[in-house]
């Protein structure tokens, strides 16, 4: 029973990554620019979730390549995908079976599956761009504190709901703090994101919540000073923190989930 959990963990992982790089592709622009409509070639989105879900090549141009003859007319080329697949079907597959495992056959355990590929796109968005955009970390807030208090109805959960709901104001507090006495090196989306990770951690308590946000400040430092070790990056370069503190909320998901086990 154990092991099918996880194995269908990482299949809803995979098939839900395979959907996340149009999603990518067209929230990874400047926060000046409207978000992206059409693929590289030109071709209109359209599709599941009005164009916002799809493969790393449009309809339009896989009916370019099926109607085109083998090598092409001269001069013709290839329509190329516009995002890399195999980089969001592990990862977003990774999260949900780690998840799985750490969690188990707990009501909980089918928020987290429903809201890691977000945060897989979140963090795939703020790498590329360095944005967090507001339509999916304000939803993704309010989801994490209903989902849970659904959770909270149901038997065998392994959370609080009530704490859930302070984690989340209290680390989106925190990190408001650290944006007024930096905002340059702090964005306004980390605090949005905040909310809804402080929630996630808060749900299994106050050790899981402050193991969870220092694993994310600890991963985002040791990154930054690798950059710096290598002459990549300076003291004042800005970084993409909302990948960290994904990562650090999975962590402590993990510490959680095995020890209410």
């Amino acid at each position: 029973m154990y092991a099918t959990l996880i194995a269908a963990a990482v299949l809803w992982g995979a098939a839900t990554g395979l959907l996340l790089p149009r999603a990518a592709y067209r929230f990874a622009v400047e926060p000046e620019e409207p978000w992206r409509d059409a693929c590289p070639a030109g071709h209109p989105f359209a599709g599941p979730a009005r164009g916002w879900l799809g493969t790393a090549r449009c309809a339009g141009c896989a009916a370019a390549l099926v109607g085109t003859p083998a090598g092409g007319p001269p001069g013709w080329s290839v329509p190329a995908p516009y995002a890399r697949p195999l980089r969001h079907v592990p990862l977003t597959a990774l999260a949900c079976g780690l998840l799985a495992a750490g969690t188990g056959a707990r009501p909980e355990l089918a928020v987290w599956l429903l809201l890691a590929p977000f945060g897989v796109l979140l963090a795939v968005v703020d790498r590329r761009v360095h944005r967090l955009p507001d339509v999916l970390t304000l939803p993704l807030a309010a989801a994490t504190a209903a989902l849970l208090g659904l959770a909270a109805l149901l038997p065998g959960h392994g959370g609080s709901w009530p704490t859930a709901l302070l984690g989340g104001l209290a680390l989106g507090g925190g990190y408001f703090v650290l944006f007024l006495i930096n905002p340059n090196g702090m964005g306004f989306g980390d605090v949005k994101l905040a909310l809804a990770l402080g929630a996630a951690l808060g749900w299994y308590g106050w050790t899981v919540f402050f193991a969870g946000a220092f694993a994310g400040f600890l991963l985002g430092a040791t990154y930054g000073v690798a950059l710096m070790v290598m002459r990549r990056a300076g003291r004042k370069t800005a970084i993409p923190f909302g990948p960290f503190m994904i990562a650090g909320t999975l962590a402590g998901l993990l510490l959680g989930g095995l020890a209410a086990s």
